[in-house]
């Protein structure tokens, strides 16, 4: 698809309808294509969300031309944002669950965590993920943050499947010490698996999704282990990015062409 920038309109979600839309993606996405669980009452309204929602900005992408029935299904892709501050008067992050955030805590750093970031079946090849990363970098600089990090996923739940994966991310993309968010213990999988001399290098980059493949791009790094998320059927590693490394990553990848992973 071919798509022109004027058609699209990107901003945080204003209205409890605009945060319906955006959990009317997530459930498309999530739970329809990928399998994710959801109770009887979100199904009956085709949305997925939780008890984190209403603390998050939530990022949306609006397409003025796409012709749809449900309002709610005008949104072709979302993101969404908890800043620091936020979660230190509401509970937390989410990532909290999954992974120790005390190092991210202990820094002093302004920091913004992301998740549920997804994007309409028919959107994934066009400039559709172009637009929500520049809507996120001007985030970023409008609230002076420092450091980036949240969840990102592979598809499905056995840890073998994807270890050529998992073990090249830990050989060559682990945090640095200050950075290392190690995932909890009760569902923590090592990512060494494979020594670096095993690992096919193609075989694993090409099970890298394509969103974890553009954190690396921009200067990201992943935490200590994965997280087996038996709910949303996927297996979860922690992404970090210092946002001052990020701006010249970025600028790099978008005006010269795509570094190697």
């Amino acid at each position: 698809m071919d798509l022109d920038t004027t058609r699209f309109e990107i901003r945080l979600a204003r209205t409890e309808e605009e945060v319906q839309a955006a959990q009317r993606l997530r459930y498309r996405v999530f739970v329809e294509e990928m399998g994710a669980a959801a109770g009887d009452s979100d199904h009956a309204r085709r949305l997925e969300q939780d008890r984190f929602d209403p603390y998050f900005d939530h990022l949306i992408l609006i397409d003025r031309k796409r012709q749809v029935e449900d309002p709610l299904d005008r949104v072709v892709a979302v993101y969404r944002l908890l800043t620091g501050d936020k979660a230190a008067l509401n509970g937390g992050f989410y990532s909290a669950s999954e992974y120790d955030l005390s190092l991210i805590e202990a820094l002093g750093d302004s920091t913004v965590e992301l998740g549920r970031s997804c994007v309409l079946a028919e959107y994934r090849r066009t400039i559709a993920m172009h637009l929500m990363w520049n809507a996120l970098a001007g985030y970023v600089v409008e609230r002076d943050i420092q450091v980036v990090f949240g969840v990102a996923s592979f598809h499905g739940t056995d840890p073998k499947v994807i270890a050529p994966a998992l073990s090249y991310l830990h050989h060559k993309h682990l945090a640095p010490p200050e950075l290392r968010m190690r995932a909890r213990s009760e569902r923590f999988v090592p990512m060494d698996a494979l020594a670096p001399e095993q690992i096919d290098r193609r075989v694993a980059v090409e099970q890298i999704p394509n969103l974890i493949k553009a954190y690396l791009r921009v200067g990201g790094h992943v935490g200590e282990g994965a997280w087996v998320d038996y709910d949303f059927n996927t297996i979860d590693v922690c992404l970090v990015i210092r946002t001052k490394q990020m701006a010249q990553k970025y600028k790099k990848y978008y005006m010269r062409g795509s570094p190697p992973l």
